[in-house]
């Protein structure tokens, strides 16, 4: 079987635009056409009614007072004249079988009755009040109202039922109106489908093709070619989603660039140690050393084995991190207890560094929600970046505060600050300012780990003074 061919969605929104239309059409018509014919049918047989009544009277005086029959005739053509209206005059006999209609007289002579079955009549007869109904002929169909003519019985002086007057009239132009009406709904129904689906397709033609240079894009950058570009050409749901690939794209570009940043530093910095490594042993495999200079060789060993053990820790936390496999305990820790319990692990690299660590602490406790054991490596991060990249003798401060619903550790040295230009790189991997020892991992560490417990951390600095400052939810 071959591939099956995925539907286009300007087809799709087309037919979609075509049937909503249509199913529009339908209604109006089945919703107009019959209750408008019905409407028209009733409205012709109200006034038919209404001219029978008002036009009636000449009729019925002609024959209370026993008219001749011209003279009946002569009244019901000018009924007929003046309601527009056919006029026909149905006695009514009584014999054994019952109730017999028959014509007694019509207003016109020009065409034949007898194809007229006056349904109305035969009603008002049985009802004796006025009754409509409309009847199907071959040439057409007609309204009818029967209006029921009473007289007085000689012998028992009761009212009873003389004859009946029909005013019927034929629904031509009712019927050439609904059939008026009808084709130009149809007519209106054909062009605005013509007109739904041309404009449908354009619509969708448009999203379509915005769509495919949208997918065109992304097939490039998933190819690899994170240079391509997706075109942002609207404010719409479309143009939004291209202004959101096109970030994701930014993103996915800063990311490659970093990660070959970072495998090509990480490269040299694991290479640099290794190589001092690798000559250090061959020095100390030199039988003719002393023994002095032997210690020596071994202490800067020792130095190299703990700057790599330090830097693969590093490494390895960085991508732990990245890769969220770092789990975080959430506790209520108090701040001032944590920074002096890690001020105090700095007591020696300080007495070398012939400088002084205060701890100064907030009025009143300062508690946050955080992992301590996560805070504490942050914490104690800042502090050695403090000791490591300033000149002997700079004195450091960690206070601790409150503000608002937010809880601060800050870390201050008075070195020589970092240059204005470097403050947007600060954390970054690999990254120092000074060229000082260390592979720039630690501040990367420390952001990273303050973000994933919902704080941040900033960093100000100008020359003689710099401070680290994180901010946890308290």
């Amino acid at each position: 079987m071959g591939a099956r061919r995925p539907t286009s969605i300007a087809n799709r929104l087309a037919l979609l635009f075509f049937a909503i239309t249509l199913g529009a059409m339908v209604i109006v018509y089945a919703g107009v056409v019959p209750r408008l014919e019905s409407s028209l049918t009733s409205e012709r047989s109200d006034l038919l009614s209404a001219d029978a009544n008002r036009f009636s009277g000449p009729i019925q005086k002609k024959l209370t007072d026993g008219a001749p029959v011209d003279q009946l005739d002569l009244a019901i053509r000018a009924a007929a004249d003046k309601a527009n209206a056919r006029v026909t005059l149905i006695g009514v006999g009584n014999s054994g079988k019952g109730t017999s209609a028959f014509v007694k007289s019509d207003s016109d002579l020009r065409s034949s009755i007898g194809s007229l079955a006056f349904p109305a009549a035969l009603e008002a007869i049985g009802s004796g009040q006025v009754a409509t109904a409309v009847e199907s002929v071959s040439t057409g169909r007609v309204v009818e109202a029967a209006l029921p003519l009473f007289s007085k019985d000689p012998a028992t002086g009761k009212r009873v039922l003389g004859d009946v007057l029909v005013f019927s009239v034929p629904l031509g132009d009712v019927e050439r109106n609904v059939t008026l009406v009808r084709n130009r709904i149809l007519l209106a129904a054909v062009i605005a489908l013509a007109a739904a689906l041309a404009a449908g397709y354009l619509v969708a033609l448009s999203f379509g093709r915005r769509v495919s240079r949208l997918e065109a894009t992304a097939r490039q950058v998933a190819d690899g070619d994170l240079s391509a570009r997706f075109t942002v050409d609207n404010d719409d749901e479309l143009g939004r989603l291209a202004g959101a690939l096109e970030a994701m794209q930014t993103q996915l570009s800063e990311l490659d660039s970093a990660r070959r940043r970072f495998i090509a530093t990480a490269s040299h910095e694991l290479r640099t140690p290794i190589f001092s490594l690798s000559g250090f042993v061959e020095l100390l495999e030199d039988e003719e050393l002393d023994e002095a200079t032997r210690q020596r060789f071994l202490g800067q060993l020792r130095d190299g084995v703990s700057r790599l053990e330090k830097l693969t820790t590093d490494l390895l936390d960085l991508s732990r991190i990245d890769a969220g496999a770092v789990e975080l305990r959430r506790e209520s820790v108090d701040l001032g207890d944590l920074a002096t319990g890690v001020a105090n692990e700095f007591v020696p690299a300080l007495a070398g560094h012939e400088s002084k660590l205060e701890v100064r602490l907030a009025a009143e406790p300062v508690a946050a929600n955080c992992d301590p054991e996560r805070l504490a490596q942050v914490v104690r991060i800042l502090i050695d970046n403090a000791v490591a990249h300033t000149p002997k003798g700079t004195d450091v401060i960690v206070a601790t505060s409150r503000r608002g619903k937010r809880s601060r550790v800050a870390v201050t040295d008075f070195g020589e600050g970092i240059p204005r230009g470097d403050l947007d790189r600060a954390f970054e991997p690999f990254y120092t300012s000074d060229g000082t020892r260390g592979a720039g991992l630690g501040l990367a560490i420390a952001h990273e780990l303050v973000e994933r417990m919902g704080g941040s951390l900033a960093v100000e600095s100008k020359p003689g003074r710099t401070t680290f400052a994180l901010e946890l939810p308290s």
